[in-house]
């Protein structure tokens, strides 16, 4: 997220908080499709991580950035993180080790994310390429170790930082060492969000043995294909994870708001200054308990905004579905991501089919399945049989989806095309995560180094 929100508009009922959500519902012709990738900035002449101050750094790509595109810059305490374009069509923002992100804008179709994601990469280049940086298109960083890995200042971050080694074990890796492709989608009602939420809760640990990239750690294999979904195994399970509730059939908007007002919050914002509110959920805060503490204690609109987007369940929900079950990876990657998700939830009988295949699995079930699948990937069990055979089903269900919706480039291919990674990975039964644990045994000579060469942006 590049800017936190500060909407004065004052807070007194749970109903703002479920209406709030409840008006992303919008008519189906302005589906809109929205695609997050994260990246790590590396020096070539060492793979030595990119911090954020000097000439060769962070903020010098950002500020580069900005003069060549225009953006709005968007500053922390003086120093800046990230960039926005002036009417809302995207941002630029930093994770906190420095992993580049951009946050495209919605778009009708694969077609133009992919020419958005290109454009951004070639520009990106023009901007890093004097200053001898490049981009590492993986799920997890796969050499340096956390205190090598820089911290960039953000307030937000900080507060994090302090936070995570009280809930969880792999907070800090989550936040500094792994990188992410996501696509934002949204729904017509809230029957349409239900099927939506559900269908992808469901499948989101299928995304990530299909996308898993991460399989080294500190310069070597780290036992796993998915390193980064290990991780959100243990990074703080009142805020991230499976959620049971929404495996339900009456399952609401109702009660999504009740579940993010009793996880704690990170803080808000006063006058520009973040305030640790860690000690707090966002219903006692409702019920006064900042009173005393800070300055304007009564919560806003721009308060719940920000709460929403501390929230990490593998499918977060907010005024559109953010689907954060891939790891990141290859510039190809970048537009299958969306193609997958969008050829299941964009077409009315690809989204029937996928609810129909998942409709009896249990909670218990899917958790099973996510826990097995960062070690095992496509060759995790369910129900007797490989997750492959799920997968090439589920594949099948989103090319239909795609082609169904008819969206064409100019040689006249439909969006399926962008699922060619996808049918790679079936075709081989092999994951990128396995292709590069072979480069390592083989042709690398276990070493991670030429991953930096080979896996570049």
């Amino acid at each position: 997220m590049a800017r936190d929100t500060t909407d004065q508009t004052p807070l007194s009922s749970v109903q703002e908080l479920t209406d709030y959500l409840a008006a992303g519902n919008k008519p189906r012709e302005r589906f809109r499709i929205g695609t997050e990738h994260e990246k790590f900035a590396f020096f070539r002449a060492d793979n030595s991580p990119v911090p954020y101050f000097g000439d060769a750094s962070i903020s010098a790509l950002l500020t580069g950035l900005q003069k060549k595109c225009g953006w709005e810059p968007i500053t922390d305490g003086g120093n800046i993180i990230g960039l926005a374009e002036q009417n809302g069509m995207g941002a630029i923002s930093i994770e906190p080790g420095g992993q580049f992100e951009l946050s495209g804008a919605p778009l009708e179709t694969i077609h133009e994310t992919c020419r958005e994601s290109n454009q951004h990469l070639a520009t990106l280049r023009e901007i890093a390429e004097p200053m001898g940086i490049r981009f590492l298109g993986i799920g997890g960083s796969p050499k340096w170790t956390y205190a090598e890995t820089p911290q960039m200042p953000k307030s937000r971050y900080e507060i994090m930082t302090r936070y995570m080694p009280k809930v969880g074990t792999k907070g800090l890796d989550m936040m500094y060492r792994t990188c992410t492709i996501q696509v934002n989608l949204d729904f017509s009602s809230e029957a349409d969000m239900r099927k939506k939420m559900r269908v992808s809760m469901k499948l989101q640990s299928l995304a990530t043995a299909l996308f898993a990239s991460s399989p080294f750690t500190e310069g070597k294999p780290n036992g796993l294909l998915s390193w980064r979904g290990d991780i959100w195994r243990d990074v703080d399970n009142r805020r991230a994870g499976l959620l049971d509730f929404t495996f339900r059939d009456d399952f609401g908007f109702r009660d999504y708001a009740e579940w993010a007002l009793d996880v704690p919050m990170y803080f808000i914002v006063r006058d520009g200054h973040y305030h640790d509110c860690t000690h707090v959920t966002f219903r006692q805060f409702m019920n006064g308990a900042l009173k005393g503490e800070v300055a304007d204690p009564a919560p806003t609109m721009g308060d719940w905004t920000n709460h929403l987007s501390t929230l990490f369940p593998d499918v977060r929900l907010k005024r559109f579905l953010e689907m954060r079950g891939a790891d990141g990876g290859p510039w190809r990657r970048i537009c299958a991501l969306p193609a997958f998700w969008v050829g299941l939830l964009y077409d009315d009988a690809a989204l029937e089919a996928a609810d129909e295949l998942t409709k009896d699995w249990s909670f218990a079930e899917v958790g099973v399945l996510r826990n097995a699948v960062p070690a095992e990937g496509l060759k995790a069990e369910f129900r007797g049989h490989p997750l492959f055979d799920v997968a090439r089903e589920v594949v099948g269900i989103s090319r239909a989806g795609l082609k169904a919706r008819g969206k064409l480039n100019r040689e006249g291919q439909d969006e399926s095309i962008f699922l060619a990674p996808l049918d790679e990975v079936l075709a081989k039964k092999a994951t990128l995560a396995e292709d590069l644990l072979a480069l390592y045994n083989g042709r690398w000579n276990r070493s991670v180094e030429p991953v930096f060469e080979d896996y570049q942006y």
